[in-house]
């Protein structure tokens, strides 16, 4: 068994429960209200937290952005975009991939400077990103470099979800 089919079997068992499916819903709307409300912010022309000190470094840079005029409201665009994304089941995935970037991006920044605002939130947030591509596997599978020219088959969620809670993956959830 090679790698590729050991995921679609990984993929198919938490795609077949119905708690997953709807930690996956939960976390799309999350994720959404997190870059809705503060694309808008950028999208009106406010400064993002605007009560953070610009004697601070993430002020400084968080100013600096602010003063970058067009580029401050493409980047509230981009993230408006891709909450909207993640809130349609058909553009989940293309949601997902464009809002990765700018969260890591995110949380990078928030470790480099030392943020303890988003220290907890940015990495959660781009775990919660990683969530929901891992959840489309199914449809990113084919770009994948993981069958070394060997077809995958497709595998069809099944019509009925199982009802069983899973304990080990909401314990672990909840531990990081």
């Amino acid at each position: 068994m090679n790698l590729a089919t050991s995921f679609d079997q990984i993929h198919l068992k938490a795609k077949s429960n119905r708690w997953m499916n709807y930690f996956a819903i939960f976390l799309r709307v999350a994720l959404a209200f997190g870059f809705i409300t503060s694309g808008i912010v950028k999208i009106v022309g406010e400064r993002f937290a605007a009560g953070l000190s610009v004697n601070h470094p993430m002020g400084q840079y968080l100013e600096a952005l602010h003063n970058t005029g067009f580029y401050y409201t493409f980047i509230g665009v981009v993230q408006v975009l891709a909450a909207i994304l993640l809130l349609i089941p058909r553009t989940v995935l293309l949601g997902a991939l464009l809002y990765f970037p700018v969260i890591f991006n995110i949380f990078m920044l928030s470790y480099a400077v030392r943020f303890e605002g988003s220290s907890l939130t940015s990495p959660l947030m781009v775990l919660a990103c990683l969530y929901l591509i891992l959840w489309n596997y199914d449809k990113i599978k084919y770009i994948l470099p993981l069958n070394h020219g060997q077809p995958s088959p497709i595998v069809p969620v099944p019509a009925t979800l199982s009802n069983k809670f899973p304990y080990k993956f909401f314990l672990g959830a909840a531990a990081t």
